[in-house]
């Protein structure tokens, strides 16, 4: 029976069981641009364009270390078509830039500290007369000898004028005297990995009447860059904006700023739209890399197999500029000893200026490298104790309530030892059943060369931990707006979705709590509040957690009028489905009629719980946020031929809470595949400085066809109690572990030490079978 409102019906049956809800959290909901991003309709950067609109192009260095004696643009100038070109005379505002240590010049001046930094920037009416012109920049050099060593920056002279040591971290824990009964040592290099895009970068800037620049880029941090182009164009930030772009994939910073920054400079100079789009090899040689890395360990145990100390000297290799390396070591030595307890560790950690080119954030930044280094070390303690590599793992791991070596407790889940019995635990994959055991799949399928006998299968284990936020007092604060109007939500947040599935996710939150069906996610751009970078799933976190807090906001408001008319409070009131009910079931009517025309909004942030720097002793509450992921990882060796194949990765991973299952899925899918690129095909080869192949020919990516059957084992949902809805980060770690799990497996096929990512075919050769 209808109130006179026509709000609130009272119901005389017991309403029947619903179906389950088609939308909200926990829902595989697909992605709202999906249709659009596979029928090749969604706009990236690359597909804009401008009336008027001028063609860029950056003239690089070719050398990785000189001395620039002079640049002659006299040429370029002159040629028909071209409409500027600037070099570093041509910059107004502040020269320097860089994602985390401003260190880098817009434009090199006086000397070129790596292969293909920026020189000059030319604008043309078309893009070959741009590339020509940009060539035709005559700069005299006198070569330098490059230090491409890191452990000779330490000795060399000064590549910069902040000098060579970016950082320096001592970690001190516990007793110096203690000593195990056994010890192993390791020495071990991790090699370059490029993020490789899936797009090259690009972007388009645009001048504005009030002499600004608007720049539409697929930015992942798009504040932070205003603030830099606004720095260097000599402008107040607001009068420079940037609109996020599609972006066409991100495991990194996804865009390299001093790609983007002489895009404006050419806008503002020339007063026309002007546009870049970078070649394959200008991304390799312009964006940041994963850091190069020497390590080397000691570790010793008891008899019975349990960790008394782990000594480490972690080298990170930054390339000429600084960018995040404090931030990567700072993750690499707090993380040196893995998910163990570690009574007494002393860690050694820094972070070196080379003639290399740029080390900067790619997913699991640190943590991965020194994941590679003490899974290793656990591999050799399990041979020489004779114990079952797995088994020793299980008496050392990680638990809620231990203490990591920098001093902080652990009080998030850490589920770690039922993460790894449920990995060791599953069932093998089965062996060809029409060979016997000596002829086992060769690597690569039937088809593969060499010999049936030569191939030896191993099965190996990995246990990876990362941050997810909250690095040392970084600020993490998230702002969102949600408003409903129509029957329709829309939010509006600046968090950049970078393919990690944030704008499905904020949709699920304002369906979840507000039973509303459609809900739009606006573009971003730098007109809203900031939302930080997206990097670490922290945009699940803070983002998702700014978006929940302003739509129980208005969840608020939509109830206060109805809980005052029949006199009850809010906190008995529900919505599901489209309907708000009462805990008695008096009150049942749709939320479109609640609303009955009216416009709710509010804003709210979201900031964790602070963090602080490690002291002089590496000790600290340094992270908000840990997650963790375990993974056997089963390989077939040519032990002739050094070929692997990754015959199947068992994971299990602690999640806090599925949010979507299809998304995560997909999220550690990804991680893994990225893992085997780490762990068997991607090094970015760097003599004397030069990139060598800097194209998707000569850098060997991992396709479809090698990523191996991954079996999701176990994921735990266990919630972090501070975390909005207690999911935690899933990409991250299994980029971090599953290297480490394939070079497990081919050390227990082989018998070799393996002790350098990419596995190289001679470090899995036994000459002596």
């Amino acid at each position: 029976m209808s109130n006179e409102a026509g709000i609130a019906t009272t119901a005389a049956d017991p309403a029947p069981e619903a179906e389950p809800s088609p939308y909200g959290l926990g829902v595989s909901l697909p992605h709202a641009d999906a249709r659009a991003k596979t029928e090749g309709t969604f706009p990236y950067a690359a597909d804009l364009w401008a009336e008027g609109l001028l063609w860029a192009a950056v003239l690089r260095s070719p050398h990785a270390h000189a001395r620039i004696l002079s640049i002659d643009t006299t040429h370029a100038r002159e040629m028909p078509g071209v409409r500027a070109v600037i070099t570093h005379e041509d910059v107004p505002g502040t020269p320097r830039h860089g994602r985390g240590t401003p260190d880098r010049p817009l434009f090199a001046s006086e000397v070129v500290r790596h292969h293909g930094e920026p020189i000059a920037a030319v604008a043309a009416d078309h893009p070959d007369t741009a590339r020509m012109a940009a060539a035709a920049v005559i700069v005299e050099y006198e070569v330098l000898d490059p230090v491409t060593d890191p452990e000779h920056a330490f000795e060399a002279e000064p590549l910069h004028p902040d000098g060579n040591l970016i950082r320096h971290i001592p970690l001190h824990h516990g007793d110096p005297e203690a000593a195990g009964d056994t010890v192993v040592e390791g020495l071990y290099r991790i090699g370059r990995q490029d993020p490789a895009p899936i797009g090259a970068e690009a972007g388009l800037a645009v001048p504005r009447p009030d002499g600004g620049v608007e720049l539409y880029l697929a930015s992942t941090d798009p504040h932070n860059d205003r603030d830099t182009a606004a720095a260097c164009y000599g402008l107040p930030p607001d009068r420079v904006k940037i609109v996020v772009t599609g972006v066409p994939g991100a495991t990194a910073d996804r865009e390299d700023q001093g790609f983007q920054l002489p895009l404006g400079l050419l806008a503002l100079r020339t007063g026309c739209p002007v546009k870049l789009t970078a070649t394959r090899e200008e991304s390799f040689l312009g964006h940041a890399h994963r850091h190069p890395t020497l390590l080397r360990y000691r570790h010793h145990a008891d008899a019975e197999g349990r960790l008394v100390k782990v000594e480490a000297q972690i080298l990170l290799d930054a390339g000429a500029y600084a960018d995040t390396s404090a931030e990567a070591l700072a993750a690499a030595v707090s993380f040196a000893c893995g998910p163990y307890v570690v009574p007494n560790a002393f860690i050694e950690g820094w972070a070196v200026r080379t003639n290399n080119p740029p080390s900067g954030h790619v997913r699991g930044e640190g943590a991965m490298q020194v994941c590679a280094a003490y899974e290793a070390q656990m591999d050799k303690l399990a041979r020489k104790l004779g114990l079952d590599p797995a088994e020793l793992r299980l008496r050392n791991v990680l638990a809620t309530g231990d203490v990591l070596p920098i001093g902080q407790t652990v009080t998030c889940p850490a589920p770690v030892a039922e993460l790894l019995q449920a990995v060791r635990d599953a069932p093998l994959p089965a062996l060809p059943k029409d060979l016997p055991e000596e002829d086992w799949l060769l690597p690569g399928g039937p088809e593969g060369a060499g010999e049936p006998g030569a191939v030896r299968r191993g099965v190996g284990y990995g246990l990876g931990m990362v941050h997810m936020l909250g690095a040392e007092g970084a600020d993490e604060v998230s702002t969102a707006t949600v408003k409903v109007h129509d029957g329709i939500a829309t939010v509006l947040c600046a968090a950049v979705e970078t393919g990690q599935g944030f704008t499905t996710l904020a949709r699920q939150i304002v369906q979840d709590t507000l039973g509303i069906e459609e809900v739009h996610v606006a573009p971003v751009d730098t007109d809203q509040p900031p939302a930080g970078a997206g990097c670490r799933s922290r945009h699940t976190w803070v983002s998702g957690g700014a978006v929940e807090r302003a739509a129980k906001m208005v969840r608020t408001q939509l109830l206060q009028p109805l809980a005052h008319k029949f006199g009850m409070s809010t906190e008995l009131l529900q919505i599901t489905d489209g309907r708000i009910t009462s805990y008695d079931g008096v009150l049942s009517t749709t939320v479109t009629e609640a609303l009955d025309g009216k416009e709710l909004w509010a804003t709210a942030q979201c900031r964790p719980h602070p963090t602080e720097p490690l002291d002089a002793n590496g000790q600290g509450d340094a992270f908000v946020g840990l997650a963790f992921c375990a993974i056997r990882a089963v390989v077939d060796v040519d032990v002739e031929l050094g070929s692997v194949r990754v015959v199947e990765l068992a994971l299990a991973q602690d999640v806090g809470r599925i949010l979507n299952p299809a998304q995560l899925t997909a999220r550690i899918e990804a991680g893994v595949t990225q893992g085997v690129g780490i762990a068997l095909t991607e090094n970015l080869r760097t003599p004397r400085g030069l990139v060598r192949h800097p194209d998707l020919t000569g850098y060997a990516l991992p396709t479809a066809l090698d990523a191996p059957d991954l079996r999701i084992v176990r994921l735990v949902e266990e919630r972090d109690v501070v975390a909005p809805f207690g999911a935690k980060s899933v990409s991250a770690v299994p980029v971090v572990t599953t290297p480490a799990a394939i070079a497990s497996a081919v050390r227990a096929a082989t018998g070799r030490p393996v002790n350098r990512l990419p596995i190289r075919p001679q470090a899995a050769v036994v000459t002596d079978r």
